[in-house]
């Protein structure tokens, strides 16, 4: 450990209109020549990218519940995860679930329209 920092968030729920604070603490073996407060801050804004789409791996495919554990298999359904994400945001679809229950309408065409297979 070279580092730790307090990391005061504030966060507005547009909907509500309420606002959330939260006090979190880091730990980094980052010395402070290497990491400023301020690259700090953006490691730490960057941590939420990925816990974004881990919520839509979680939520829509369930990932956390997969008894998938051995071999290669949790890494190609990882994988196979992503490409549906993918796919369906390249499509234009803001909400996974809602992407995945349209394709779903008509599961023998509309997958393999998305990925351009005739």
């Amino acid at each position: 450990m070279a580092q730790a920092a307090k990391i005061h968030r504030h966060r507005t729920d547009l909907k509500t209109g309420n606002i959330t604070r939260q006090t979190v603490y880091a730990i980094t073996d980052l010395t402070a020549r290497a990491a400023s407060p301020q690259a700090i801050g953006q490691l730490a804004r960057a941590q939420w990218g990925i816990e974004a789409v881990h919520h839509v791996r979680d939520t829509t495919f369930g990932e956390d519940a997969s008894k998938i554990r051995t071999g290669h298999g949790p890494a190609n359904m990882a994988t196979l995860r992503s490409f549906a994400i993918s796919t369906l945001r390249a499509a234009g679809h803001h909400s996974i679930a809602a992407g995945i229950r349209e394709a779903s309408y008509t599961p023998f065409t509309r997958p393999l329209d998305l990925i351009g297979l005739p």
